[in-house]
């Protein structure tokens, strides 16, 4: 039943959001010329990996300029090492930022979803590099889906502790059912519209 909802429901979105893909996809573009999309590798269902797709909101050498960036300050340093996030972050375009802010940049996702990589709602895709701070309970997470809206989204997303977002991605996934799914994503809505967490 999930699986069904995910392929109506992303296929009903991709159709009606069309417009806004493509006018975002030229801002995307022609404030930074480049992809378009950027791709990533994320752990998905079973600890198969797939490709995480999101419209680019940084700027093309971003990975030399965080490179950079944790060399040079130790501050920095810390910061990621907590969440593998930068509050005040160079590398993110103007664009960008309003793209995060407004969580246009996860849309492409859409199509991660009918393709079966994803869910509408799951924990949310990690990196290899994050597995081990999931310890144990990386059996839960890949147990499901990983999804575009999830608890940790509506719970305050960045503004949230790595230990608590385990917490909610294995609380979620001892838990699906679709009474759950749709509660979250009524969530979804309040979270998205006040950007909490968003960064």
């Amino acid at each position: 039943m999930i699986r069904a909802l995910d392929i109506v429901i992303s296929s009903v979105a991709l159709f009606c959001l069309a417009p806004l893909l493509m006018l975002t996809a030229a801002i995307v573009y022609f404030a930074d010329p480049g992809p378009i999309l950027f791709g990533q590798r994320r752990i998905g269902r079973g600890g198969k990996m797939f490709r995480c797709l999101k419209f680019r909101s940084m700027v093309m050498d971003a990975e030399a300029r965080l490179t950079k960036i944790l060399a040079e300050s130790p501050e920095a340093r810390a910061e990621w090492a907590l969440d593998q996030k930068l509050k005040v972050d160079p590398r993110i375009t103007p664009i960008g930022r309003f793209l995060r802010m407004s969580s246009i940049d996860e849309l492409p996702q859409l199509w991660n979803v009918l393709r079966g990589d994803m869910s509408i709602v799951g924990p949310r895709p990690i990196v290899e590099a994050e597995a081990v701070r999931y310890g144990r309970y990386i059996v839960n997470y890949s147990s499901v889906r990983p999804g575009i809206t999830g608890l940790w989204q509506v719970s305050g997303r960045n503004n949230v502790c790595y230990r608590r977002r385990v917490a909610l991605d294995v609380a979620y996934a001892r838990s699906q059912s679709l009474g759950l799914n749709v509660k979250i994503l009524l969530m979804t809505v309040p979270s998205v519209l006040m950007a909490r967490g968003s960064y």
